[in-house]
């Protein structure tokens, strides 16, 4: 059976564990040959989405609900987030090492995205998203949240059509093990700032756009 000790070393060695199916109990590791990425701090906000934020409503909330965001993102007619990873998810959460990050508009739930953290690298997960934009603004606020505390690389296992419009890119195996290599050597901690609120948000991308 694997065990959160044994999940962090696959993550430290490059790989990562998903299931076929939902009803599927058992693992697998992966290890693609081009791997995504997001640019830290340098994710893509289109016109429309940065309108939406400056619009207001919008707040993030770093790990008030953990467990209810690994649902939500499994909680689809096909996923690869089976019973025995979400326990492991939990157990990494209780652990320190798994984080959430929650979306709300006017105080309703919007979307939100989930990861594990060595050292410096945060591998992204899974996200949802509620309404329109409920995924872009985790991840525009995530980037944020990661380069205020000191991460240096943000994994998204693979590249979608929805985060290449974001700016996140593909590298090869080696690069990628390159990269995490430096950033297993560095230390990073989620909670070093608080999450920022949307108005800084918005000054913040729009004055290094």
């Amino acid at each position: 059976m694997l065990g959160p000790a044994q999940l962090l070393t696959g993550y430290a060695r490059g790989v990562f564990p998903m299931a076929e199916s939902a009803d599927d109990p058992r693992l697998y590791w992966y290890d693609p040959p081009m791997r995504g990425i997001l640019p830290i701090g340098e994710v893509h906000a289109a016109r429309s989405l940065l309108r939406d934020l400056r619009r207001g409503g919008w707040t993030a909330h770093l790990d008030g609900d953990f467990h209810d965001i690994v649902a939500a993102c499994a909680a689809r007619e096909t996923t690869w987030i089976n019973a025995p990873l979400s326990r492991l998810y939990s157990q990494l959460h209780q652990a320190g090492y798994a984080h959430a990050l929650e979306i709300r508009h006017d105080g309703a739930f919007a979307g939100g995205i989930f990861g594990v953290t060595l050292g410096a690298a945060f591998f992204g997960e899974s996200m949802v998203s509620a309404r329109t934009n409920g995924s872009r603004m985790a991840l525009l606020w995530l980037s944020s949240h990661l380069a205020r505390c000191g991460f240096s690389l943000f994994d998204t296992q693979f590249l979608t059509p929805h985060l290449a419009r974001m700016g996140g890119r593909e590298i090869t195996r080696d690069h990628y093990h390159r990269l995490l290599a430096e950033a297993l050597a560095r230390r990073a901690d989620m909670h070093r700032h608080p999450v920022i609120g949307a108005d800084q948000l918005w000054q913040e991308i729009t004055q290094t756009s």
